[in-house]
């Protein structure tokens, strides 16, 4: 049990062990306190930073005020602002600052900087930028002769004829990069750049500097920088899992398609981009619109053209030759000979839900690779990742077989049967129209087109 006493310590404590950096400094810009995490964002020790004044320990560049004086100076409370700056050793810094002075009596007695370390997200983008050097994949690459598949990779190949926005959509692991790859590659854009960048990776603060630019001075440490429209100009910029971006910074990039110009954070001078954009995201688009995770008005702009890359699961016919594939890139990289599955294992790969997908059934093929001895040639349940044996095991019965009529089936797979025969009912109810199909099944037109372009399902058929 602890006393009042002991409340300063346990708070000191608490507040080393917080995963944000905390720099306290008193009135006369001497460090009074300075946890853990600081030190390691910013490289230095504890005892070389408490009881030293700020800019005897770090530099700025000139012209540029550290948050922490500003907010000793002016009283200033800033949130989420972004700052570069150097330790004593001159190791560049970058963090995301929550700032505010430390008042009593009405008067400044110092100030507190709570810090997100993004240096590592900055050399990041810094090296994805350098080295952009274009797509490595065709549609050649893509593998799949499921019919599912034929028809997302010839949709994909129209696209390349014209310069719209495309929306790609698709789980986790199904190759939606692949494909904007290919698209790309298969335009009259291959010779410029392809510049990628997943929305999710980054914080929304550095982003926003990310894809327009930077303007000199927009923030402290900031430097003359063009972003990603400027750098894929003439070319692609694909942007994956666009629906994680802020509304705020989907508006913008929604003024950016339409108007084609964007403006440097901190600038005042608009500048004309040429850019193809492709996105792409692994939410079902009508229900990211209806939930507010994307604006409406981007996502009519996005998908002029909308590609829906389907599961594995949705095309288990293609396993074997995925297979042969990855078969063939891990013999070679691994120098071994490896030519099969076991009958076994061959059986539970068309068992199993693929949850992961194609990504998923490279990883355990490699994975299965590592645990072989040299001269083994076929691929045994004992190969298998641990977290797969136990499911290899099951009865060979239990096993999809795809001539078995009467096998169970995962419970998502006889759902979306069932919701594809729904739709073909209503719509030869209603002889093809899709508003009145929509209202019979309670369902929004918007979200029954969704579902018209994921089945493949056309309305037209329904109108004889």
């Amino acid at each position: 049990m602890f006393t009042k006493e002991d409340a300063p310590e346990v708070l000191a404590t608490l507040v080393d062990h917080l995963d944000t950096g905390v720099h306290m400094i008193d009135a006369q810009a001497q460090t009074v306190y300075y946890n853990e995490k600081m030190a390691a964002i910013e490289g230095m020790s504890r005892e070389e930073v408490i009881g030293s004044f700020l800019h005897d320990v770090f530099h700025f560049e000139m012209n540029d005020r550290s948050t922490l004086m500003r907010a000793l100076e002016s009283g200033e409370r800033r949130k989420g602002e972004r700052q570069t700056y150097y330790n004593a050793r001159r190791e560049a810094i970058t963090t995301i600052n929550d700032t505010f002075p430390v008042l009593s009596g009405g008067r400044i007695i110092g100030a507190v900087e709570l810090a997100r370390d993004v240096t590592k997200v900055e050399k990041l983008i810094q090296k994805n930028l350098e080295n952009q050097s274009g797509p490595s994949f065709t549609f050649d690459s893509i593998t799949g002769s499921s019919t599912k598949m034929q028809e997302v990779i010839n949709d994909a190949k129209r696209s390349t004829r014209t310069t719209s926005s495309v929306l790609i959509v698709g789980e986790t692991g199904t190759g939606k990069e692949l494909f904007a790859q290919s698209i790309h590659t298969g335009s009259e854009r291959s010779r410029k750049p392809l510049i990628s960048q997943n929305c999710a990776a980054i914080p929304e603060q550095l982003l926003e500097s990310m894809l327009f630019g930077t303007k000199s001075g927009a923030f402290t440490g900031s430097k003359e920088r063009p972003g990603l429209f400027e750098e894929a100009h003439g070319g692609t910029l694909l942007l994956d899992e666009i629906n994680s971006l802020s509304p705020a910074l989907q508006a913008k990039l929604l003024r950016a398609i339409q108007e084609k110009v964007i403006r440097r954070v901190g600038g005042t001078k608009d500048i004309s981009v040429d850019v193809r954009i492709i996105a792409t995201m692994n939410q079902d688009p009508v229900e990211a619109v209806n939930e507010g995770f994307l604006r409406k008005d981007l996502y009519y702009r996005l998908s002029v053209v909308s590609l829906f890359v389907p599961p594995l699961r949705e095309r288990l016919s293609d396993i074997d030759e995925l297979v042969e594939g990855f078969l063939a890139k891990y013999n070679a990289l691994f120098r071994m000979d490896v030519t099969s599955l076991s009958p076994e294992v061959h059986s539970f790969f068309y068992q199993y839900d693929w949850p992961g997908n194609v990504r998923e059934l490279e990883h355990v093929i490699e994975g299965a690779l590592n645990f072989m001895e040299d001269g083994e040639k076929v691929i045994q349940q004992r190969h298998l990742p641990p977290q797969f044996q136990k499911q290899a095991s099951l009865p060979p019965k239990l096993a999809y077989e795809p001539e078995a009529v009467e096998a169970v089936r995962p419970l998502h797979e006889v759902l979306a049967d069932q919701e594809q025969a729904l739709i073909q009912r209503a719509l030869t109810e209603t002889k093809g129209n899709v508003s009145e199909a929509a209202e019979r099944l309670e369902l929004r037109r918007q979200s029954l087109q969704y579902r018209l372009q994921k089945y493949g399902i056309s309305p037209q058929q329904f109108r004889r």
